[in-house]
């Protein structure tokens, strides 16, 4: 049983992070105490990161606090915040620099990614220090991938003024490198994020259109700007993974809006997957160098 759940919770138990491999799983101890963690990526040398409970309360939250963690040969490690109780490990280059975000101590409850008490900060974990990666005008920004090269892809707030349409302040899909955050812009719409990062600097990702209504999946090129993927013929989209060669797989509704079939986008050409045998409905989440894709099938809205 997890000690930190709610006396309501039923089947609240504790976990621990996992890697893994063909022989099976290995246990990634959380920190020290009763605290629990979970896994966000692994890079190609082993290094994985993510988050572990540390046993403190979240005075905000009024629940248990976790920090950014990862592990490397079978040790786990703490990374040093921005002075909130809340910190995120998202993602890992074979450099071993790790980015996410860090809450600091400056308040503020508008957050696009919901009321944390403090701001939100993208970060980067170099060489065991942490830096404020910015922002774009607004409080909070979120950092979710990191390549090769050290470029960094993820979310900033444009400003704190909240949208009718959303909910929420205006945010956008950034691309960092070399101590500049860039806007990647949207499609027209307030809301707008990344899904994956390539070693070539290209973004993929979903932006809300005009009027915050409908999204489409995107492709962000340095040369070429945010192109609209489109659809399969209906209204909404989403792109989940790109590979090195701008290959793009994600989900798009058919005509209609009712079926979303998983799709593959490559030489300017969205290519529809289809579904498993008598099963309506599809999705993408991956592609490798072979543009081998994996993904789902199953009842649309249900388990798929």
């Amino acid at each position: 049983r997890d000690p930190h759940a709610p006396s309501s919770c039923s089947d609240c138990y504790m976990a621990d992070a996992v890697s893994g491999n063909a022989k099976g799983l290995t246990d990634l101890p959380s920190l020290p105490g009763r605290n629990s963690g979970h896994t966000d990526a692994i890079s190609d040398s082993g290094v994985v990161v993510g988050q572990s409970q540390n046993g403190k309360i979240d005075p905000n939250l009024k629940a248990y606090a976790g920090v950014a963690t990862y592990w490397k040969n079978g040790k786990t490690h703490r990374l040093r915040g921005l002075g909130g109780p809340q910190s995120f490990a998202m993602g890992v280059n074979d450099r071993g620099e790790i980015v996410g975000q860090a809450l600091n101590k400056t308040p503020y409850s508008n957050s696009i990614w919901g009321n944390l008490g403090t701001e939100q900060r993208a970060v980067l974990w170099r060489d065991g220090q942490v830096r404020d990666l910015g922002s774009l005008g607004g409080p909070s920004a979120l950092a979710f991938f990191i390549n090769a090269r050290g470029q960094i892809a993820g979310q900033a707030e444009t400003n704190s003024t909240v949208n009718p349409a959303t909910g929420s302040p205006t945010v956008v899909p950034f691309l960092w490198w070399k101590g500049h955050m860039r806007s990647l812009g949207t499609l027209g719409g307030t809301n707008g994020g990344p899904a994956s990062l390539n070693d070539r600097g290209q973004v993929a990702g979903a932006s809300d259109l005009k009027g915050d209504q409908i999204s489409h999946p995107f492709l962000w090129g340095p040369r070429m700007g945010m192109k609209d993927l489109g659809t399969l013929g209906g209204a909404n989209g989403y792109a989940s993974w790109m590979n090195n060669a701008g290959r793009v797989v994600g989900t798009a509704d058919l005509p209609g809006s009712q079926v979303h079939h998983a799709f593959l986008w490559r030489n300017a050409h969205m290519i529809d997957l289809g579904a498993a045998r008598g099963l309506p409905c599809s999705h993408a989440y991956g592609i490798n160098s072979k543009d081998q894709v994996v993904g789902t099938s199953g009842i649309c809205g249900g388990p798929e």
